[in-house]
């Protein structure tokens, strides 16, 4: 019996040995790199960091942006393919001054400097022109003395210690004067979208524009000159929805309209019809109207004229 448990118990312990499971390796090199990559990622002001639900759409209308920019400065061809944690551009790429190469600008050389020998007197008090050429002011011409000569120079003299006749400017009444029109350069002379009635004011908690009432088919207007940035139906809660990039600081948005009549890319005028009123996307015919500032919604009643 022990003969065979000697001979049976050395077998048992090399079975166990090679049926062990080998130790998992860990690819550092592979970590590190990601780790470095995460941390090579762009990231601060004129940056986004994609979330959950965004769109490409939504990202450029809260930044004040035409999707079409976005997606060329991150070189996106398909507006669909963003996708979580993903970081990309909102704002202009800088421009690169020279190519990051120093630029040396030659030193004023000041005044000019005359030669002459020593024993040459001095001339008068030379005169530097632009170009740095000396320039010798007229000398006075002698003359001999004479009556005539002695009532020129002393006409001469009286002439130019007359004091300058000076002129009363006659300044405009306050009253009367017209106030100058104080205007930005990105101002926007902004008309009302619709003769429609306004029923939901702005508010900061909920309404991010004005919404008017109206029939279907009623015509929408653009609200200031601009360039169509968006025209379609891919912004939830918006329905068929026009954005109209006026100026780098200012888009107004038109939502849930019946049909839309333009395209993006095009150039609009102020007060030219830009879609016809509808309810898509909304539980009544009603037009949407948004004013935003560098991307953050604004009261529009505090830009539109008043009525």
């Amino acid at each position: 019996m022990i003969r065979v448990l000697a001979l049976v118990l050395p077998s048992l312990l090399l079975a166990g040995c090679f049926s062990q499971q080998p130790v998992p390796a860990v690819d550092r090199n592979s970590t590190a790199q990601s780790r470095a990559a995460i941390a090579a990622q762009p990231s601060g002001p004129g940056y986004y960091t994609v979330k959950r639900g965004d769109t490409l759409y939504r990202i450029a209308l809260d930044n004040g942006q035409a999707y079409t920019d976005i997606a060329a400065w991150n070189n996106i061809v398909n507006p669909s393919s963003i996708r979580e944690g993903q970081v990309l551009r909102i704002a202009p790429p800088g421009p690169v001054e020279n190519g990051g190469s120093v630029v040396a600008k030659p030193i004023d050389s000041g005044a000019g400097i005359e030669s002459r020998s020593l024993d040459q007197p001095a001339a008068s008090s030379p005169v530097i022109s632009h170009g740095g050429s000396i320039k010798r002011e007229p000398r006075v011409g002698k003359e001999p003395y004479s009556d005539e000569a002695y009532a020129r120079l002393s006409s001469t003299g009286e002439a130019a210690a007359k004091p300058a006749e000076t002129r009363v400017e006659t300044k405009p009444d306050p009253a009367t004067a017209v106030p100058p029109v104080a205007s930005g350069p990105d101002d926007v002379p902004w008309l009302w979208p619709t003769a429609g009635k306004l029923v939901a004011p702005y508010s900061e908690a909920g309404n991010k524009g004005l919404d008017f009432a109206g029939k279907a088919g009623d015509p929408v207007l653009a609200a200031g000159d601009g360039k169509v940035v968006y025209a379609g139906a891919g912004l939830r809660g918006y329905g068929e929805l026009v954005i109209v990039k006026h100026n780098a600081t200012f888009l107004s948005a038109y939502a849930h309209n019946r049909k839309i009549l333009v395209k993006e890319g095009q150039q609009v005028s102020r007060g030219q019809k830009i879609a016809e009123m509808g309810n898509t996307d909304a539980d009544s015919v009603k037009l949407h109207f948004e004013i935003r500032k560098q991307g953050k919604p604004v009261d529009p009643a505090q830009y539109l004229p008043k009525r």
